[in-house]
């Protein structure tokens, strides 16, 4: 059997990452889960924490080739793809990294909103290209300041969001498992009551089966042709064809959306669209809040591994 304990699982992990994981535990290295089972049996034996990272499935199967593994610690705050029922089930407990990227996140979803009602896109590609000068103004946009947004799903991040555009003077109505203490904010039971209150609905779900196509078509239909969708939680948490289609006929006014279905291999359909603004779920892509996530990540290893309280367990 290897000494070695601790697995480091995803083919996205940068080399400061792994190299500082490496460092504080002697640690084995594979793409992603579906490598594991070619790892040697008496490596595998010996694993007992995984550093996990990426959307790849990490189920019951890959679980019970590491006999010994108690704790599987994801970089992100969604662990979607973590089947943590079937972690608990085998006593393996489960962290992610919360509230270190909820600023970031926040921020750029934010961002989208402003990005798309003000046509931000066009508007670079106006002045960029020369036409400015020789064709004179794009046309007027819409004003954001004052007007009534719908944040589905008030957690940690969705309360960052709503925060934000408080300080818009922006009308804050919002869904999420209970009413919040939210003094002046309005909550909505269910999200199609939600679309058809608001301008602008401001995705902040976690993913995963209990919350995929939670924006269904017919909250989308609610929305209207003034209604902007904004998503920055998970590609799952939204009907997209739902979505393609409104976007395509007009039916709602635009998205601006981080994340998808199927990414990063995009609908075509969306690369046909004037009313959307695309990220490529950089939501918490800064070098300061990566560097805070991995941190976190090790941290929780180094506990399990060295006997000490998790610091933010998911079971």
């Amino acid at each position: 059997m290897s000494d070695t304990q601790l697995l480091i699982c995803g083919k996205n992990f940068k080399q400061e990452e792994r190299d500082r994981l490496s460092a504080a535990f002697p640690a084995a290295f594979v793409d992603g889960p579906a490598d594991i089972a070619a790892l040697d049996a008496g490596l595998r034996a010996s694993l007992r924490a995984v550093a996990f990272k990426g959307h790849t499935a990490f189920g019951a199967e890959t679980m019970d080739l590491l006999p010994q593994l108690g704790l599987i610690a994801n970089y992100g705050v969604g662990y979607d793809a973590i089947d943590v029922t079937a972690a608990s089930a085998r006593g393996v407990k489960v962290t992610n990294t919360p509230d270190v990227l909820s600023d970031d996140v926040a921020d750029l979803a934010v961002a989208l909103l402003i990005a798309q009602a003000r046509t931000m896109i066009r508007g670079h590609a106006h002045a960029a290209s020369g036409r400015w000068a020789t064709e004179g103004e794009i046309p007027l946009n819409r004003k954001v300041s004052g007007s009534t947004v719908g944040i589905v799903g008030l957690g940690r991040i969705g309360r960052e969001i709503a925060d934000r555009l408080a300080a818009f003077k922006m009308d804050i109505h919002y869904t999420s498992r209970s009413e919040k203490e939210t003094p002046g904010w309005t909550y909505h039971a269910d999200v199609v009551s939600l679309a058809k209150a608001v301008d602008f609905l401001v995705i902040a779900l976690v993913g995963g089966p209990e919350t995929k196509g939670h924006v269904s078509r017919a909250a989308i239909e609610a929305l209207g042709p003034r209604g902007v969708v904004v998503n920055i939680s998970r590609g799952s948490t939204i009907d997209e064809g739902a979505l393609l289609d409104a976007l395509e006929a007009g039916t709602i006014a635009g998205a601006g959306l981080d994340v998808f279905e199927n990414e990063p291999n995009l609908d075509p359909r969306f690369l046909k669209l004037d009313n959307v603004v695309l990220q490529p779920h950089q939501g918490s892509g800064t070098v300061e809040t990566r560097t805070a996530m991995a941190v976190l990540q090790l941290d929780n290893v180094a506990a399990f591994l060295e006997g000490r309280d998790l610091l933010t367990p998911v079971n």
